[in-house]
C-alpha cells in the first residue's frame, strides 16, 4: 500500500450495500463496496478535476446482519408527470402505492477506507493541496453532503483512523462484487456495471488496481507522492 494513500474511518449503526441481483428485496453485501466507499469520500471532499481510487477497505467490526421490513412506494417520481399535475391538476397518493419490502442489512459497522487521489488528464493539479484539504475536512468533521452507508437513510460518521484500529481476523471469498458503474459520456445517465471477484484477507478487502486502468487515458495523471 503506498505510504501516500489517504485514510478515513467511517462507522454507523446500519449499512446496506445492495446486491444488484436482488431485484425486489434488498440484500446487502457482507462488506462495503468500492463504489460506496468512493461516494463517502466524494461527500467529504471532491473537485471536478480529481478522482478517487479506492485501494483497500478495512473491516473493523464483526460482520453482523439485521433483517427488517419497511414500507416503500412502488413507483418512481417523474418530473414530467409532476409538471403535468401542476398545470392540469391531479396528484399522487402514497397510501395507494405502498408495499412492504424486506431488507437484510448490516449492523454496527466500522471501516477504514484507503484511497488515492488522481487528477484527470491535462490538469496541472496540486496533489499536496488536495491531500491537506481532505485531511483538514476529516479533522473538522466537514462534508459537502451527509455521507451514508449504502442507503441514504443510513448516515455515516467519519473521523481520522486511529493507531488502535485493527481489521477483524477473517479471511473469506465474498464472490462477485460490484466495483462501480461505467457511465456513458453523453450525460444520459446510462451506465454499465462492472464486477470483480472480491476476497477478504485478514479483514481487508484489496481493490485490484487494474480495475481503474480502463478509466485512464493514454497519458496517466500523477498520484499523490
Amino acid at each position: 500500500m503506498p505510504l501516500s494513500s489517504l485514510q478515513v474511518k467511517v462507522w454507523g449503526d446500519l449499512a446496506c450495500y445492495t446486491r444488484p441481483e436482488a431485484k425486489v428485496e434488498r440484500v446487502s453485501y457482507e462488506v462495503m463496496t468500492p463504489s460506496a466507499a468512493r461516494g463517502i469520500l466524494e461527500a467529504i471532499f471532491w473537485k471536478p478535476e480529481m478522482q478517487w481510487e479506492i485501494r483497500a477497505i478495512h473491516v473493523l467490526r464483526p460482520i453482523r446482519h439485521i433483517s427488517f421490513l419497511r414500507n416503500e412506494v412502488t413507483r418512481k417520481a417523474v418530473v414530467s408527470t409532476t409538471q403535468r399535475w401542476a398545470q392540469q391538476g391531479g396528484g399522487y397518493c402514497a397510501d395507494e402505492d405502498r408495499t412492504q419490502r424486506h431488507t437484510l442489512a448490516l449492523r454496527d459497522v466500522a471501516y477504514i477506507i484507503v484511497a488515492d487521489i488522481r487528477v484527470i488528464p491535462g490538469v496541472d493539479g496540486n496533489l499536496a493541496k488536495y491531500r491537506e484539504q481532505f485531511q483538514r475536512r476529516v479533522q473538522r468533521g466537514q462534508c459537502h453532503t451527509m455521507p451514508y452507508l449504502g442507503c441514504r437513510e443510513f448516515s455515516a460518521s467519519f473521523g481520522e483512523a486511529g493507531g488502535e484500529d485493527r481489521p477483524i481476523p477473517v479471511t473469506a471469498d465474498l464472490g462477485r462484487m460490484l466495483f462501480d458503474m461505467d457511465y456513458q459520456p453523453d450525460a444520459s445517465g446510462r451506465g454499465q456495471p462492472r464486477f470483480f471477484q472480491a476476497r477478504l484477507e485478514q479483514g481487508v478487502l484489496h481493490i485490484p488496481p487494474q480495475l481503474y486502468e480502463r478509466r485512464r487515458r493514454s497519458h496517466a495523471p500523477a498520484t499523490l507522492a
